[in-house]
């Protein structure tokens, strides 16, 4: 019975085996995927288990390598994340990232940066061993594990110079950079390269997180190629130019910015001096005028100068900047929006320093902007950034205490009235509670820092430091932003006049603005308070951000590159250290 009975199991056995095969054929890639990536270690049919990892070895690799030591923290954030599986291999196969890694290496001098600096391991010396060891899979799991460690390494080391700068702004006082950091989580960064998390940040593209640091970078491609094609002709030192005056100069200066040669009716004749073998000839001396003084004065805009179509001086000295100079500007001025959050709030305030001008930004756009006078080289404007808290009209100007010591100080010892001519007044306290002190009472001559327990300040009214309005954003520098009674420096195209506040060109504007959230506050009622020459601190209804920053290059949404000078040498502290 057993025997009669085996024939007809055979057969339904051999049917099953068949089914089952033919439903393995049509079950879909996908599928087959899922399967595969559900086997515990990464299991395949020919490969075996995916090698794992641990914290020693991790720790051990990455500080075996000089310049992974820096990124051991992310490495082993990224790998604990991770439960310790590589993350560079798929069933002991490279992910293509890893192919997107080199290949974005290799173009690093694209961002300024020096692709030397990232070329650590040999990878074509490990993928070929890898190529050969796959029929021993002791030795392929052992590379596998060296190679992922060596990638994560080298991303780290690469994405911590594109995304946080290679120079760290604080540790260089020089450079004198204290706005809030880039908090980049860079193994997060990396987690969403390899497709394990979601990201709003461009990290899977390998992008910037700014606009303005991609539009720099196309620049400096320009630039670059400027550069290899020898660069742009310098005009003689003493050139001066006029509209409508001809200058063999004119040709040099129609090849720096228009790049082509003069229109037949531009040139005119000028004698050339005869030889003795020669009879006098005409040579053709062009004329300063029509579409080249319009491209000077475009010029001129972009530098921050004075747009008059003149070329001398300050104009002359800009043109005839050498092209490895401007290069240089751009990728300084690249690594600076390394140093930048990555991602700026909707609203905010941003004064650029060496631009002289403060932008205002509503929900991402910007909705007006106005000149501004920032400190002189000996006191100059920080850069930092902090949250405007308070409007203050009809402010009182406290007088700081090396102006007390080497100013008033002396001549009140003499006369203590002379603050009456100066509408100002002595005070013990703050605010509302401070209460008016006698100047008489005072021995002038022997004050010190220490046992000057006063303030001496100036009362609202035209003759205040501060004008009519100041702009509070609480800060260790006490800086601030404030109105001024001398309105004629902001027509001067380099403004450095103060002791490092920030004066503004139209502070009712800027005051209507930061009010407008506030019942009542329009711009008669503002005026109406000011008029009444006391005091009023408004507190606003939301804080927002000011940004006081240092570009001495930038290119606006048109695609044009604007320089500026480097006004307090920050350029030249971040040269030192970048370019060592």
């Amino acid at each position: 019975m057993k025997q009669a009975n085996r024939p007809a199991f055979l057969t339904v056995l051999l049917f099953w085996l068949i089914s089952l095969a033919m439903m393995g054929s049509a079950c879909s890639q996908d599928q087959k995927d899922k399967i595969q990536d559900a086997l515990p270690g990464g299991l395949t049919q020919a490969g075996g288990a995916q090698p794992t990892l641990d914290s020693t070895y991790i720790i051990r690799y990455m500080k075996a390598v000089p310049a992974f030591k820096d990124q051991l923290e992310w490495g082993k954030k990224f790998y604990r994340e991770r439960e310790f599986r590589l993350g560079w291999f798929r069933n002991h196969e490279l992910v293509p990232q890893a192919k997107t890694l080199l290949g974005v290496i290799n173009k690093a001098a694209d961002e300024g940066l020096d692709p030397k600096d990232y070329k650590i391991k040999d990878f074509d010396k490990l993928f070929a061993e890898f190529d050969k060891s796959k029929s021993d899979s002791t030795k392929r799991n052992a590379l596998e594990k060296e190679i992922d460690v060596a990638l994560s390494g080298t991303y780290f080391n690469w994405a911590s110079d594109f995304y946080r700068g290679t120079v760290n702004p604080r540790e260089v006082k020089s450079i004198d950079w204290n706005v809030k950091r880039n908090k980049i989580k860079l193994h997060k960064a990396l987690l969403t390269i390899l497709k394990e998390r979601e990201s709003t940040y461009p990290y899977y593209e390998f992008e910037p997180l700014h606009p303005e640091y991609d539009r720099l970078k196309k620049i400096l491609a320009d630039y670059r190629g400027i550069q290899r094609n020898g660069g742009w002709p310098a005009l003689p030192a003493t050139t001066k130019l006029k509209p409508g005056e001809a200058s063999p100069a004119v040709t040099l200066l129609r090849q720096r910015l228009l790049g082509g040669a003069a229109p037949a009716a531009a040139a005119i004749s000028a004698p050339v001096q005869a030889t003795a073998n020669s009879t006098p000839a005409a040579a053709p001396v062009e004329k300063y005028e029509g579409p080249l003084v319009e491209a000077v004065k475009h010029f001129q805009d972009l530098n921050g100068l004075k747009p008059d179509g003149i070329v001398s001086g300050e104009t002359l000295r800009y043109l005839n900047v050498p092209v490895s100079a401007r290069v240089d500007q751009i990728i300084m001025n690249m690594e600076r929006w390394r140093w930048i959050p990555k991602k700026f709030e909707p609203s905010y305030l941003l004064v650029n320093i060496p631009d002289y001008k403060l932008h205002v930004v509503e929900n991402n756009k910007e909705v007006f902007d106005m000149r501004v006078i920032v400190g002189k080289t000996l006191n100059a404007t920080p850069v930092f950034s902090d949250k405007m808290e308070y409007v203050v009209l009809s402010p009182y100007w406290n007088v700081p205490w090396s102006i007390i010591e080497k100013e008033l100080g002396p001549k009140l010892a003499n006369n203590s009235s002379y603050l009456d001519r100066l509408d100002m007044e002595v005070v013990k306290g703050s605010g509302k509670k401070a209460v008016a002190v006698d100047p008489n009472s005072i021995d002038w001559s022997s004050i010190s820092q220490e046992t000057f327990k006063y303030t001496v300040r100036r009362r609202p009214g035209p003759k205040n430091d501060l004008g009519e309005v100041k702009f509070i954003f609480p800060n260790s520098n006490d800086v601030y932003l404030h109105d001024t009674p001398h309105d004629e420096l902001f027509s001067q195209a380099k403004r450095g006049f103060s002791h490092g506040c920030v004066r503004v060109a139209e502070p009712l504007k800027l005051a209507e603005y930061l009010l407008r959230d506030k019942p009542g506050w329009d711009r008669q009622t503002i005026q109406d308070t000011i008029n009444n020459r006391k005091e009023k601190y408004i507190a606003l209804k939301e804080h927002i951000p000011v940004y006081l920053v240092y570009f001495t290059a930038w290119v606006d949404e048109a695609g044009e590159v604007h320089f500026r000078d480097d006004i307090y040498n920050h350029d030249k502290a971040l040269a030192r250290e970048y370019f060592n």
